[in-house]
């Protein structure tokens, strides 16, 4: 009897036990306010990097819950529209990983495109409305 009740317990303290998500939040031009606290609130564990580049090289090391970042349009690439294609191409092989976009409205054809190729679970308009951002972290 002394032993189903252990037993019970450890389960109990297995089931309690909250998992820690990752997030990883790619900031290269900021200019919105620091969504950290929010990420955090939302029981995300969080991962910052400045560029798409470093971001890659992190995501060698982790396997991001959620990835957060900037479509930063660039008319001069040739090839693409912006460094976040190299991230997405990435993340492709990760299929639980879920990225969440910031753009600017007048990228949003631009952005299109992107969605047409990758998936992209959600892409917020900058200002970033808090609410929509929290319920795209569920």
């Amino acid at each position: 009897m002394e032993r189903d009740t252990d037993a019970a317990c450890h389960e109990a303290k297995i089931v309690n036990q909250t998992v820690r998500r990752t997030l990883l939040s790619i900031i290269e031009l900021g200019g919105y306010p620091n969504f950290t606290p929010l990420y955090q609130q939302a029981g995300y564990a969080v991962e910052s990097v400045t560029s798409v580049r470093k971001a890659l090289g992190l995501l060698k090391k982790i396997n991001p819950d959620i990835i957060v970042a900037e479509f930063n349009f660039q008319s001069d690439f040739r090839d693409r529209t912006s460094s976040l294609e190299s991230l997405l191409a990435v993340v492709q092989r990760s299929p639980k990983t879920k990225v969440i976009v910031f753009y600017e409205n007048e990228h949003v054809h631009q952005l299109a495109k992107l969605q047409a190729q990758f998936p992209i679970h959600a892409a917020l308009a900058y200002p970033i409305d808090t609410q929509l951002l929290e319920a795209s972290l569920r």
